[in-house]
């Protein structure tokens, strides 16, 4: 039997220099950094792009729980009253469309987005829907699909020393996470709310007690480490740790990085323009995010699902969704950064089309809407159309798939290409999906 005990055994410097990294690095400053951030190795030059992106970044407004497509983009003013529900309808900035009058501001520009009436993915239970709407692939047992964040992050890198995909602020669901691929390409959860008073993102801060000359001592350190543990073993492996917490290094050093996650640099007004809610301060800090050079921003806005009184529930969470949504597409406007940022706003399916007896709406993703802005999308339309009653899509039908294809597409990401799963499985990004043309606008 094998000494393993012995000083000289490769099993002990490997330890050892794994307990240093750990302990003296990780418990001493708090960096977990260094595991996302392995997403700056390979993964990040394999571009298959056949085409030019049109998109930059995107961001993705989810609203979990499943919004009644009734009382907010299409609305049925025409429909018995036990389908049209609590609220009425209001005239918007296009012609002759009309949407339900809890959100007054996004119809006042209706003009600068596209609304999808027909999306549908036959899935009606919470968990399913939403795999559905972060991965663009119906759920398996059999394997864990990627977050289009995720495959974002494997596909394109990052940016100017930041996280390509971020979450505000926490991982949404399950579903958000990097399945098959890395755990390197999972989110970065900033941890905290940006609409509260002390809010700090997680990681990106020294500890109390650890100064800047002490993190830059102990990163002189762990450099003499380094190649003293080389030099010992010669390692490829340990070149490539080495490079991860560079970048965790670099990330926590950056300034530039520090200041893209501090909302406070915003001021008064336009804090004020977003809201001082959560919508509006999630929404505020994803446009920092995206303008400093994060690819995808992941955020959640209120909780929709309302098997009783619906009523009270879009007056409790519309209005600060409303006024968050249509501030954060004026802003990347004014600031020219809509074109080339895609924004989605996005749900779990929509509502059945009759008010049911405790005054709500239960699941029905058999028709619902989505909405999606700048990043080479046309403004001011309807596409696709659902029934009178609001229960089937009519015209256009939309699937996630479809869906995440067109994101994909205006990225410069080949929604075909195929990715490897374990046990060496070809998978297509999106299997099936089509882009949508319709809502795109042509290129010159």
């Amino acid at each position: 039997m094998k000494n393993t005990s012995c000083p000289g055994n490769p099993l002990v410097r490997q330890s050892s220099r794994r307990e240093f990294l750990y302990v003296g690095l990780v418990g001493s400053i708090g960096l977990t950094l260094p595991t996302f951030l392995r997403q700056q190795a390979g993964a990040a030059m394999k571009q298959y792009d056949l085409h030019a992106p049109v998109a930059q970044s995107v961001i993705n407004i989810f609203l979990p729980g499943g919004m009644a497509h009734q009382e907010s983009f299409d609305p049925k003013p025409y429909a018995p009253s036990e389908y049209r529900g609590p609220y009425g309808s209001i005239d918007t900035a296009l012609a002759g469309v009309r949407f339900g009058e809890k959100i007054p501001k996004l119809a006042k520009i209706a003009d600068q987005f596209t609304v999808i009436r027909s999306m549908a993915h036959g899935e009606a239970a919470h968990e399913r829907g939403t795999h559905n709407m972060f991965t663009g692939y119906r759920p398996s047992p059999a394997l864990q699909y990627p977050s289009v964040g995720s495959v974002i992050s494997h596909e394109l890198g990052p940016r100017e020393n930041l996280p390509p995909y971020v979450c505000i602020p926490q991982v949404p669901n399950e579903f958000a996470n990097s399945g098959y691929l890395s755990s390197a390409h999972g989110p970065f959860a900033i941890g905290s709310d940006p609409s509260r008073k002390d809010f700090e993102v997680r990681d990106l801060n020294l500890p109390k007690g650890v100064s800047t000359e002490r993190f830059d001592r102990r990163r002189s350190l762990l450099d003499t480490v380094d190649a003293h543990f080389r030099d010992l073993e010669n390692s490829d492996q340990i070149a490539s740790v080495d490079a991860f917490y560079d970048h965790a290094y670099k990330l926590i050093s950056s300034q530039k990085a520090r200041e893209a996650f501090d909302i406070k640099q915003e001021g008064d007004k336009t804090r004020d323009f977003y809201g001082r809610h959560e919508p509006g301060q999630r929404m505020l800090l994803a446009r920092r995010l995206v303008e400093a050079g994060v690819r995808f921003v992941s955020l959640t806005a209120g909780g929709w699902d309302h098997h009783q009184n619906i009523k009270d529930g879009f007056n409790k969470n519309m209005p600060n969704v409303d006024h968050a949504v249509a501030a954060l597409l004026t802003d990347l406007g004014n600031k020219g950064m809509l074109d080339n940022t895609l924004v989605m706003l996005t749900t779990e399916f929509g509502r059945t089309p009759k008010i049911n007896k405790d005054g709500g709406r239960d699941h029905w993703p058999r028709v619902f809407s989505v909405m999606l802005a700048g990043g080479g999308v046309k403004k001011g339309m309807i596409y696709g159309s659902s029934d009178s009653l609001g229960g089937e899509p009519e015209e256009n039908a939309v699937n996630a798939a479809d869906l995440m294809t067109t994101v994909y597409h205006q990225l410069g990401i080949t929604a075909d290409k195929e990715l490897m799963a374990p046990g060496d499985r070809p998978i297509e990004i999106v299997d099936g999906g089509n882009v949508i043309d319709g809502i795109l606008e042509k290129k010159a």
